[in-house]
C-alpha cells in the first residue's frame, strides 16, 4: 500500500473512532436529561461511526497496510442544549468530509484508483451526515423553545432510531 495513503486512512481511522466516541457522548447527555429519543439515536449513530472506523482497518489491512488502533481524547461531557449538540455535530461532520475529501485528492495525486474507489463510499455517507444534521438542526430550530414541540421532536427521534428508519429523510445506514 501506498505509504501515503495509508498515514492518510489511519489519520481517517482516528477520525471516526472519534466520531463515534463524539456520538456516545451526546448520546450519554442527552439520556442523563430526558431525551431517550435522541440517546437512542446517537447511540445507533455512534455503532455506524465505529463501523466506518472497522471498514477503514479492514481495507488498510487487506490491502497491504498496518491499520493503526488510536486512542482518542476525551469527548465533551456537557452540552448546553440540544440544538447546541446538533450545530456541534454539524461542525463535526464538515470536518469529517474536509479529510475525506483531502483523502480523495491524495489517491488521484497518487494514482490509487483502488482506493480512491473505495474512499467513494464515504464521500456519499457524507452527504447523508451532512444532510441529516443540517435537516435536524433546522427542525430543533424551527421549534424553539416550544417544549410539546421538542417533545415530539424527540420521540421522532426514538421512532426512527428503534425502527431503524433514518431520521428526516435521510439513507439508511450501511
Amino acid at each position: 500500500m501506498n505509504k501515503k495513503i495509508e498515514k492518510a486512512l489511519n489519520a481517517q481511522i482516528i477520525k471516526e473512532l472519534s466520531s463515534s466516541q463524539f456520538y456516545l457522548a451526546m448520546a450519554s447527555w442527552a439520556e442523563c436529561n430526558g431525551l431517550s429519543g435522541t440517546a437512542k439515536f446517537m447511540y445507533q449513530h455512534a455503532d455506524e461511526e465505529r463501523f466506518h472506523m472497522l471498514k477503514l482497518v479492514k481495507f488498510i489491512n487487506e490491502r497491504g497496510g498496518k491499520a493503526i488502533i488510536p486512542a482518542t481524547e476525551q469527548p465533551p461531557v456537557e452540552f448546553k442544549n440540544l440544538e447546541k449538540i446538533f450545530e456541534l455535530l454539524l461542525e463535526h461532520e464538515l470536518e469529517v468530509t474536509e479529510s475525506i475529501n483531502n483523502i480523495v485528492d491524495i489517491c488521484l495525486k497518487e494514482k490509487d484508483y483502488t482506493t480512491h474507489n473505495f474512499i467513494q463510499w464515504y464521500v456519499a455517507e457524507q452527504l447523508e451526515e451532512e444532510a441529516l444534521a443540517r435537516t435536524i438542526l433546522d427542525k430543533i430550530r424551527l421549534i424553539g423553545g416550544d417544549k410539546g414541540g421538542m417533545y415530539m421532536f424527540d420521540r421522532d427521534l426514538e421512532n426512527s432510531a428503534i425502527n431503524g428508519v433514518p431520521a428526516a429523510g435521510a439513507a439508511p445506514a450501511n
